[in-house]
C-alpha cells in the first residue's frame, strides 16, 4: 500500500483542505492518506476552535485514512521545529511521499532551494544571528538571511508563508526522512493570511475571524466548507458555547502570570530576555485579551511568538521539559487519533516494523510528552462548563475514532 502524509491542522476542515487531500492522492497515486495533526493548541499558539477529536472526525469523513496527533511539543513552534516533528512522525509510519500546498506548486524550485541553502548555509546562519540581534523576529530574520542567499524570488519565494512552510518540510525530509518523496501542490484563490471569505475556497483565518465576529455560521461562512464542518461547528457550540479562541482563556491566562514568580515565568518555555517583567506589568492592567498582547507586542515579540508563549504558560510547559526533545531526532512515539478501515489495514502492516511505540490511549505509556499532552487538554477544555469538561477530558481515555465503511 502506497503512502501519502500530509501534515494538518483543519481549524476547522474547509473545502481547500478537500482540495489539497484529495488532490495529494490523486497526484502521488496513494492507496492511503496519513494526516499528522497538532492537537488542541496549534502552530501559531492559538487554541484550535473545536477540539482535535471533532477535527479527526471530519478528516475521516472526508476520505483520511489515518490521522495520528503532532505532540504538543513539536504544535505550538515556528516553522522548524514544527516541520521536524511532523516528518519524524510520518516516517515512523513509513509514508511514501509527504504532500503540502504552497504558492507555486512545483517542487522543483524547493528541491533546488535546499541545495542552495546547504551549500551557503554558513552565510545564512551569520545573518540570521545578526538580524535576530538587531531585534527581528524570527519570521523576519529569516526571510532576510534567506534573501542574502537568493531564495526570496522567482518561484520558491521564502516571503510567502506557505513556502516558507514547504521549505521547512523539504529541509526536515531530507535531513531526517530522506526516503520520503516531497510533492507539492498549488494552493488556490485564497492566500494563508487573508482575513475576508472572497468565495469557495477561503483560509482558515477568514473562516475564523467570520465565525467569531459574527459569533454565527453565516451563509458566506458555510459555502466555504463542507455541510459535515458546518453541522460539526454548529454542535460543538450548541453542547459546549464555545467555538475555542484567545479571549476565552485571557482570564485563566492573567490568573497563572499574576500569580507566578518572576523566576517562575521565567522557566516557561519561549520566555528569555526579561520578557517575565513585561508580561507581569501588562497582566496587572490589561483588561482583554487582544489590550494585552497588543501592548506586549514588539518588532520582535510578534503576535504568534507572544502566542504561543502564552500556550506555554497555560500548559506550564517549561524550558527543561521540553528543549532536551526539541533536540532529539526521535520522536518518542506515535499516537494514533482516528482511523478508517483502510488506514487500520495500512497501520496493522507497518506497525511491525515500527521502531518507536505506537499508543492508542494516554494511558498505554509513561513518557514526558504525554504529559504534555495531558496537560494540554486539561488547559484547553478548562473553559468548558464543569460536566462538559469533565466529559471531554474522558475522550483522552478511549481508543481512536474507527470510521465504518
Amino acid at each position: 500500500m502506497k503512502a501519502c502524509g500530509l501534515i494538518v491542522e483543519y481549524n476547522p476542515f474547509h473545502n481547500g483542505h478537500l482540495y489539497h487531500m484529495e488532490k495529494s492522492r490523486e497526484k502521488t497515486k496513494s492507496d492511503v492518506v496519513v494526516a499528522v495533526m497538532s492537537g488542541q493548541f496549534l502552530q501559531r499558539g492559538e487554541p484550535a476552535i473545536v477540539d482535535k477529536w471533532t477535527r479527526t472526525k471530519l478528516a475521516l469523513e472526508h476520505h483520511a485514512d489515518l490521522i495520528v496527533e503532532l505532540p504538543y511539543a513539536y504544535a505550538v513552534q515556528h516553522s522548524d521545529y514544527f516541520s521536524k516533528g511532523a516528518v519524524l512522525t510520518l516516517n515512523a509510519l513509513g509514508v511514501d511521499t509527504i504532500c503540502f500546498g504552497s504558492e507555486s506548486g512545483n517542487i522543483a524550485p524547493f528541491l533546488e532551494g535546499y541545495t542552495t541553502y546547504e551549500t551557503n548555509k554558513h552565510i545564512f546562519n551569520d545573518n540570521l544571528k545578526n538580524y535576530l540581534s538587531e531585534g527581528l523576529s524570527f519570521p523576519e530574520a529569516a526571510r532576510h538571511a534567506y534573501e542574502t542567499i537568493g531564495l526570496t524570488s522567482g518561484e520558491l519565494d521564502l516571503s510567502q508563508p506557505n513556502n516558507i512552510l514547504g521549505f521547512s518540510y523539504v529541509k526536515q525530509m531530507l535531513n531526517y526522512a530522506p526516503s520520503i518523496q516531497p510533492a507539492t501542490i498549488q494552493r488556490l484563490n485564497s492566500q494563508y493570511h487573508d482575513q475576508e471569505i472572497t468565495g469557495s475556497i477561503a483560509s482558515a483565518t477568514s473562516i475564523r475571524h467570520e465565525l467569531f465576529e459574527q459569533g454565527d455560521i453565516t451563509e458566506q461562512a458555510a459555502r466555504s466548507f463542507p455541510a459535515n464542518t458546518k453541522h460539526a461547528l454548529y454542535h460543538y457550540h450548541r453542547k459546549h458555547g464555545v467555538w475555542h479562541q484567545w479571549e476565552n482563556y485571557f482570564a485563566l491566562l492573567q490568573y497563572r502570570i499574576l500569580t507566578s514568580t518572576l523566576n517562575e515565568l521565567q522557566a516557561v518555555h519561549g520566555v528569555e530576555e526579561g520578557l517575565e517583567y513585561r508580561l507581569m506589568k501588562m497582566a496587572k492592567s490589561a483588561r482583554s485579551f487582544d489590550e494585552f498582547i497588543e501592548n506586549l507586542k514588539t518588532k520582535r515579540y510578534t503576535r504568534t511568538r507572544l502566542q504561543r508563549i502564552f500556550v506555554h504558560i497555560l500548559t506550564n510547559t517549561l524550558k527543561r521539559d521540553i528543549e532536551p526533545r526539541l533536540a532529539s531526532n526521535e520522536i518518542g512515539y506515535v499516537r494514533v487519533l482516528g482511523m478508517s478501515k483502510t488506514g487500520q489495514a495500512y497501520l496493522n502492516k507497518q506497525k511491525k516494523q515500527m521502531d518507536v511505540p505506537l499508543i492508542t490511549q494516554l494511558q498505554q505509556l509513561d513518557h514526558t510528552l504525554l504529559s504534555l499532552e495531558e496537560r494540554a487538554s486539561l488547559a484547553y477544555y478548562s473553559v468548558l462548563s464543569n460536566g462538559n469538561r469533565i466529559s471531554a477530558m474522558k475522550q483522552e481515555l478511549q481508543p481512536p475514532i474507527r470510521m465504518k465503511p
